[in-house]
């Protein structure tokens, strides 16, 4: 072992965080694991969410400080007397707060810090996902979660001069920690007033970060700034301008000018508030000399807990927000009317945060609040601090009742159970409830919007799974899967299994047919549309290492996995010296999806290099098929309707030089990039009708171009629809159904559609 890095003039190897379940201290504990550095945390409310990112980064849970830990660092939400704290104390390890570890490991890095009261996780989400895209490598650390867990909120891993993008909190004082070289700051509204007890205090803080700021500050236009330091300014009077925004089917459309490199972007996210935090992101890559495209925001995938819908059912909308201030409450609640029919009320539920911050605030809390059509309130999330007088929930119904006589303002003290009975019997078509709150809200937001939706029974069956599944099995409920299809749209599965074993599987298939739930197997996404709505079922993918086996049998012949990618089969053919699977090479599935697509390119067919095929039947029991006893056609495989495959056994053509493999797979690879649009997309969308091509029919009908919403028909290829960013799975129907109305009414053959409308069913749309 070399060296030991140093910290605070220490070597330190072994971190211990306590309250790492915290959206600022868990991102940080990923961000070291993946720096090299062996670390454990500790939590009392550690929620499924950060526990799964957690795991994923390589950070163990421990309860009590462990033996060797050369660094404790916590949450300032920590009181000195917790156990782990004081048994640090006892053993000399070195103590830090959060904000000071992240400055520290900062120090040698080109950084770009995030600052502000409030929005500053958006504005970092939405930048990281901007810079993704770009061709630059970089580090981040998010004060937060995504909304979508296949993004983990923090990385390591750029080289030393790579960029590291922060979320900087100012709530401790560690703000004075920072030295970066760009600094955003979204907004500089009064709070913390338990440690600035004036405006003039917080203004102070972030003046003082921008001085030390070694190249460009940005800041918002139209907010008085009291530093001598001239800031870029951002937003609709800014150096980077935000000429205007309007609100799509699919996200808010963009319209920027000065400084920018584009006149446009589209970001999948609603809410003027959003698109000024949007523009704050585009600023801060532009200042990085990381001109932006029209496609930047996306992939935007949203933050978990932030202007989120979690259930739209019986003409119903539920919708959080983690929210403390004023401020951002206002501009949320705003947000929410603009979506809103005018028929619909608008019923809130708020939790205050601290209870010096609901004292200072509580006037403005009251004039915000005024605006909800009925208000249920629950009691002050105290973050550790105790009660103080005019800053309880009670002063504040007292005072909003005082206000606003007419205003129906339901409080009980207490756990709140009686409030979730009061907002069924209130709650009617057409309403939209707003959660609202930054403490533990968001446990209440999804059970209730869980029995209003009837969802349930998917959170019963998860609890059960994960009690009989590997321990590094995924089970996951109302998982997004988006980002798990080539094209990128679609809403969520009720209910997402990622199993280990053949008996993972098994247990998931049996516990899905106990309780008459139905079941779909996702691959690689590359052949199927998610509808916007989710998908009513159990989806179980077959993406862990365990189904990507690549075994190379004494008589020549393969065994894969089910979860094995085409792409790596090719490649790991092709090593092997192993001629005849290189027509593979691009389709991008895995071989679980070939099989039960008969998947084929360049005159290929997967069935071609068949064997044998094994799985478990739809009711969990294994089964095995011998090539010969197969039915397989154009993009189908009868056997496999009713059954999953979890490995295949393959014969190559030939053995050959690997050399001369890789330069076959090399042709095939630059045939399909010059005839294949490089844009997000599901494959060929049509069917081949039999002696003709549905790209030849789409072509002479000139319906290349042809668009609708963020979908559009290639200009490379006919038979793909492509998504131009912010996509629906609706704009794809609908144009699906004009390309066939077309092509019907020119050529009078009746295009079918290839892919797969994922959980449901053609026919209910065509």
């Amino acid at each position: 072992m070399g060296e030991l890095p140093q910290l605070f003039g220490h070597q330190v190897r072994r971190i211990h965080a306590v309250g790492v379940g915290g959206m600022g201290l868990g991102p940080l504990a990923i961000y070291l694991a993946g720096r090299g550095f062996v670390i454990s945390g500790q939590d009392d409310a550690l929620g499924e969410p950060m526990r799964d990112q957690l795991r994923r980064g390589g950070v163990t849970i421990e309860n009590g400080l462990p033996a060797g830990v050369d660094l404790l660092v916590h949450s300032s939400a920590i009181k000195a007397e917790h156990p782990a704290m004081r048994a640090a104390r006892e053993c000399d390890v070195l103590v830090k707060r959060r904000g000071e570890v992240l400055a520290e490991i900062a120090g040698d890095r080109r950084l770009v810090v995030i600052a502000g009261s409030h929005g500053k996780t958006s504005v970092t989400a939405m930048l990281i996902t901007v810079l993704r895209q770009a061709p630059v490598k970089f580090d981040y650390v998010l004060g937060g979660l995504f909304a979508d867990s296949a993004w983990p909120p923090a990385q390591a891993g750029a080289d030393h001069d790579g960029w590291l993008v922060v979320e900087v909190d100012e709530s401790d004082g560690t703000i004075d920690c920072f030295a970066p070289e760009i600094t955003t700051i979204v907004n500089f509204d009064w709070d913390h007033t338990d440690r600035y007890h004036e405006a003039a205090e917080l203004e102070t803080a972030f003046v003082a970060l921008a001085n030390r700021t070694r190249s460009v500050v940005l800041v918002p236009d139209g907010a008085t700034w009291p530093g001598k330091r001239a800031p870029m300014r951002f937003g609709a009077e800014g150096d980077f301008r935000l000429n205007s925004f309007q609100a799509g089917p699919t996200g808010l459309e963009l319209e920027l000018g000065n400084r920018f490199s584009l006149p446009r972007a589209r970001i999948p996210a609603w809410g003027g508030f959003n698109a000024v935090n949007a523009v704050a992101a585009l600023a801060t890559s532009e200042s990085m000399q990381l001109p932006v495209t029209e496609r930047s925001l996306q992939d935007y995938p949203g933050v978990h807990r932030r202007q989120r819908i979690l259930a739209e059912a019986a003409g119903i909308t539920v919708v959080e927000d983690y929210a403390h201030h004023p401020v951002e409450i206002a501009a949320f609640l705003e947000g929410v009317k603009l979506r809103k029919t005018e028929e619909g009320r608008l019923i809130v539920v708020f939790q205050p945060h601290r209870f010096s911050r609901t004292r200072q605030f509580r006037d403005e809390f009251v004039d915000v609040l005024k605006t909800a059509d009925r208000l249920l309130l629950l009691d002050v999330y105290g973050a550790g601090e105790s009660p103080v007088e005019g800053g309880t929930t009670a002063d504040l119904a007292a005072r909003l009742r005082e206000e606003n006589p007419t205003l129906a303002v339901f409080y009980e003290p207490g756990d709140g159970d009686q409030l979730d009975q009061e907002l069924s019997e209130a709650v009617g078509t057409g309403d939209w409830v707003a959660f609202v709150g930054a403490g533990d809200i968001e446990v209440r937001a999804r059970r209730w919007a869980g029995t209003l939706t009837g969802r349930s029974r998917w959170e019963d069956l998860a609890v059960h799974l994960r009690n009989q599944l590997s321990s590094s099995a995924r089970v996951r409920a109302e998982e997004p899967l988006a980002n798990k299809t080539t094209i990128r749209i679609g809403g969520a599965a009720r209910l997402y299994v990622e199993p280990v074993t053949v008996a993972d599987l098994q247990t998931v298939i049996r516990a899905a047919n106990e309780r008459g739930l139905p079941l779909f197997m996702l691959g690689r996404g590359s052949n199927l549309l998610v509808p916007d709505e989710g998908v009513d079922g159990v989806v179980v993918s077959l993406r862990k290492a365990a189904w990507e086996d690549f075994e190379v049998l004494d008589d020549g012949r393969v065994r894969v996995g089910a979860g094995l990618r085409l792409k790596n089969l090719c490649g790991l053919a092709a090593k092997a010296g192993l001629v005849g699977f290189e027509f593979l090479e691009g389709i991008p599935g895995n071989v679980g999806g070939a099989l039960r697509m008969n998947a084929g390119a360049m005159g290929g067919w997967m069935f071609d290099v068949v064997d044998q095929v094994e799985g478990l039947s739809w009711e969990g029991e294994p089964v095995s098929w011998r090539h010969d006893e197969l039915h397989v056609g154009y993009r189908h495989c009868r056997e496999l309707e009713r059954a999953v495959a979890v490995s295949a056994i393959l014969r190559p053509r030939e053995i050959s030089a690997s050399e001369q493999v890789g330069r076959q797979i090399d042709v095939y690879r630059l045939k399909r990039q010059e005839s294949q649009p490089r844009e997000p997309s599901a494959g060929c969308i049509f069917k081949n009708p039999e002696g003709d091509s549905a790209g030849r029919l789409i072509d002479v009908g000139g319906l290349k171009g042809m668009r609708e919403g963020g979908a559009q028909v290639s200009e490379v290829h006919g038979n793909f629809i492509i998504n131009r960013g912010g996509a629906s799975c609706a704009d794809v129907i609908r144009l699906v159904l004009r390309v066939r109305a077309e092509v019907r009414e020119k050529s009078g053959i009746d295009l079918q559609p290839e892919v797969l409308l994922f959980g449901s069913k053609w026919e209910d749309v065509l």
